[in-house]
């Protein structure tokens, strides 16, 4: 499957209006190449879909799926509120000339440094996951004299159909506060309204990543309005806010069968307003938090084709120039992908290959079965919709260097982040 401004043309593959081959030319490989346009249209697919007239609504970005000084100009261009996660994600933003007043700031454990630079730089929305959390916040927030905007993370118990690793609603996950647990909720409730300095806006959740199946979130909505319901009755507690967080499923192979954007945020934004409408919930902002669906479907990583070889095991191994490395997905928790040889798009793929890296590991593979057209040295392989937690995941394992990031658009490629050099492995050595 082709995305965005992707096409075939005299049997190459082109992003952008650039061949893959040409970009291979001008930038070295692998290469992390996203698709400028589709990056686009999916914010302002998010912004148009994703309206009311009941209630306002905010898109915040989640960065770690992908994060650059350039993602960050772009983000602020298309007016897009941005989640964060650590204080290396705040300094990326603050670099790229973020209105911070716009970000929301996340994290299980934030450290006294992150809490500080939140306040310091007018962090417009924090999210507290827990009690002791919150009692750090309150002091510095009464020893500075501000007023500071949160949202406390809790976890509704709605299940989500995906990966074990990624599934973040669950009773026992180590994000927030279980809405079951009344005597803890109840604790950080009181501690809320026995102080000033820190309000509480309203509730975030998130239930997992790569969802396809609409009715979880519709679930989620069911459940976070019963509770913000009791909640402001037991505490008489103002709650303006929901954050549904993000998850939204795309497609990486075959068997993916995501809802579009236009569905999704018609159908979230329906059912909201529905419990407006019945006098259920009454909210002022609904806030989603879309990373994945974004980016990663804008997002395909070159690789040059090095040795093949059959294994006495029955393996037919196709080795590429990265690996692990550069996409520790497929490691992590089996993620599958789609791919092609770039330069012979049409040729016959009559060939079984596992697509395998350059690392010694014997798990540094990124497709385990895949059929191509008899691959040979120099050819290039394009891997699909990686647009998403690889780049933020990549390291220097075996000391291999992390690719260069370009953006493609209109026929011009621009390098995001520079490839890094032998000496970059060095910098921080002593």
């Amino acid at each position: 499957m082709l995305f965005g401004t992707m096409t075939t043309q005299d049997n190459q593959l082109t992003i952008g209006g650039r061949t893959a081959r040409d970009l291979i030319a001008d930038h070295g490989s692998p290469l992390y190449v996203y698709d400028l346009a589709l990056i686009k249209h999916n914010l302002r697919a998010f912004k148009t879909h994703f309206s009311s007239k009941l209630f306002d609504t905010r898109i915040a970005y989640a960065s770690k799926a992908f994060l650059t000084k350039a993602m960050v100009r772009l983000l602020q261009a298309e007016g897009t509120s941005l989640d964060l996660v650590s204080a290396g994600e705040l300094h990326t933003a603050i670099a790229g000339g973020f209105d911070l007043s716009q970000a929301l700031f996340h994290g299980n454990n934030k450290s006294p440094e992150e809490l500080e630079l939140c306040l310091s730089h007018g962090v417009g929305l924090i999210m507290v996951d827990n009690i002791d959390e919150l009692d750090q916040l309150i002091e510095r927030a009464a020893a500075s004299g501000q007023v500071v905007h949160t949202l406390l993370r809790v976890n509704p118990g709605v299940e989500a159909h995906t990966h074990e690793y990624v599934i973040t609603a669950k009773h026992s996950s180590k994000f927030g506060e279980s809405i079951y647990d009344n005597e803890r909720i109840a604790a950080i409730m009181n501690r809320y309204r026995d102080q000033s300095h820190v309000v509480l806006d309203g509730f975030h959740c998130h239930i997992g990543s790569q969802i396809f199946d609409i009715t979880s979130y519709l679930k989620t909505i069911e459940v976070m309005s019963t509770f913000i319901n009791k909640i402001t009755a037991q505490f008489e507690l103002s709650i303006s806010t929901l954050n549904l967080g993000g998850g939204f499923g795309v497609f990486y192979t075959d068997g993916d069968t995501p809802m579009d954007i236009e569905t999704t945020g018609r159908t979230l934004i329906r059912a909201l307003e529905e419990k407006q409408i019945t006098n259920e919930l009454s909210i002022k902002t609904l806030i989603i938090e879309p990373g994945r669906s974004i980016v990663a479907n804008a997002g395909t990583t070159l690789y040059t084709v090095g040795h093949t070889k059959r294994t006495y095991g029955g393996k037919h191994y196709l080795f590429v120039d990265g690996g692990m490395t550069d996409n520790i997905r497929p490691a992590l928790y089996q993620a599958e992908y789609s791919a092609d040889l770039a330069n012979r798009m049409t040729d016959q793929k009559d060939t079984h290959y596992t697509v395998a890296g350059k690392l010694c590991e014997s798990g540094d593979v990124l497709i385990r079965d895949i059929q191509l057209p008899a691959a040979n040295p120099g050819d290039i392989l394009a891997i699909y919709s990686t647009g998403a937690y690889t780049y933020s995941m990549a390291s220097n394992y075996n000391r291999l260097l992390r690719p260069a990031v370009v953006f493609v658009e209109d026929g011009k490629s621009s390098v995001v982040v520079r490839r890094e050099t032998y000496d970059d492995l060095l910098r921080n050595d002593v």
